[in-house]
C-alpha cells in the first residue's frame, strides 16, 4: 500500500527534452516512459536490436519499474513516482573517436556513484559516500544502488555498457526495500523534485564521463584541472579504512581492512594475516572494527 503523503510528482518531459538542456549534457536522446519492467533490460534488448538509434549517452527513464535488478540477481521494486529510475546507453571512445580499453568500464559505476554523491549535496543538501562497489549511502544507509551490464555486440562493434541507477526519493519507511535503506525524502534532502534530482545527475555524469574518456580511461588522469577520478572516489568511499566481509562468487568471503582501490577501480582488503586481497566483484558488508585481542576477526554489522 503506498501512502500518499509520499507519492511524487511525474517528471517534467517538457523540462528534460529542452535542447539546452540535452546539447550542454551531451545527451543524444532521453525517453521517459510510464512503467516497465527494467530500463536496463529494456536498453540490453534496444542496444542490440537497433544500436544505430541508441548512441553514447542515449537515456530511458520511468516513472515505474516492476522488475528492477540489482547486483546478484536481487529483484527490488518501489511504489510508481517515488524514485528516479533511470539507465543510460554508454559507448565510450576518446575525443578521437578511439574506443577505451574495456579495462576501464570498471570505473563507469563509480563515475555514477560520484555524480549522484555530488548532485545530492548540491541539490538536495545531503552529504553522501560511496559505498564499494556501487551504493551511495547517506547517513550510514543506502539511497541509491547503481548496476553496469554489458551490452551485445552488434556487427563486430565494441558492445556498449548499459547503466542503470535507481535513487530512493519519496519513500517512507514503510516502504523502503530493506531496513538499512533511506530516500531523500526520509533523510530531509531540499527538495524531492525528481526531475531537478535526474536533470541534475545527468549533468553531473556526462562531465565526468566525458572527462573520463578524453582521458582514454586513465583514472589517475587529473580531471577539469582538479584531483584525478581515482583521488576523488577514494576521498568520498565510505568502504575505505573499514573492517569489511567481502562475499565473493562462488560462496567465499574475505574479512579484513579496506585499505585502497587500485587501477581497475578494485577493492583492495588486507586480512588479519597481512595478506593484500584483490576484490574486482561482490557484495561487501562494513563491520565494527576488531575488538583488540579477538582473534575470532568476525566483527559485527556496522
Amino acid at each position: 500500500m503506498v501512502d500518499a503523503h509520499n507519492s511524487g510528482s511525474p517528471l517534467n518531459r517538457w523540462d528534460l527534452a529542452e535542447p539546452q538542456f540535452l546539447a550542454a549534457a551531451g545527451i543524444s536522446r532521453i525517453d521517459v516512459v510510464d512503467s516497465t519492467g527494467s530500463t536496463n533490460a529494456d536498453l540490453l534488448r534496444a542496444a542490440g536490436v537497433d544500436p544505430g538509434n541508441w548512441p553514447d549517452l542515449s537515456v530511458l527513464t520511468a516513472e515505474y519499474q516492476s522488475a528492477a535488478r540489482g547486483r546478484l540477481d536481487r529483484q527490488w521494486e518501489a511504489p510508481p513516482l517515488s524514485a528516479v529510475s533511470v539507465s543510460l546507453v554508454l559507448r565510450p571512445v576518446n575525443a578521437y573517436g578511439r574506443p577505451l580499453p574495456t579495462q576501464s568500464y570498471s570505473w563507469l559505476s563509480l563515475i555514477a556513484a560520484l555524480a549522484l554523491r555530488d548532485m545530492l549535496l548540491e541539490t538536495a543538501g545531503l552529504a553522501a559516500e560511496l559505498k564499494w562497489p556501487n551504493d551511495v549511502l547517506v547517513g550510514g544507509r543506502k539511497i541509491a544502488g547503481i548496476l553496469a551490464q554489458l551490452g551485445p555486440m552488434t556487427d563486430g562493434t565494441v558492445p556498449p555498457v548499459i547503466l542503470g541507477t535507481g535513487l530512493n526519493v519519496t519513500l517512507g519507511q514503510d516502504e523502503l526495500p530493506v531496513p538499512t535503506a533511506t530516500s531523500v525524502l526520509l533523510a530531509g534532502g531540499t527538495t524531492t523534485d525528481r526531475t531537478l534530482l535526474l536533470k541534475g545527475y545527468l549533468q553531473r555524469f556526462a562531465v565526468l564521463y566525458r572527462q573520463f574518456c578524453n582521458a582514454d580511461g586513465d583514472p589517475t588522469a587529473g580531471m577539469g584541472g582538479g584531483a584525478s577520478l581515482h583521488k576523488r572516489v577514494e576521498a568520498n568511499m565510505a568502504t575505505l579504512g573499514k573492517q569489511v566481509r567481502a562475499q565473493l562468487p562462488g560462496d567465499h568471503e574475505i574479512i579484513g581492512h579496506a585499505s585502497r582501490l587500485d587501477e581497475y577501480g578494485s577493492l583492495l582488503v588486507v586480512d588479519r594475516d597481512s595478506r593484500e586481497h584483490v576484490v574486482t566483484a561482490g557484495d561487501v558488508v562494513h563491520l565494527r572494527p576488531w575488538p583488540a585481542g579477538d582473534g575470532s576477526g568476525t566483527g559485527g554489522y556496522a
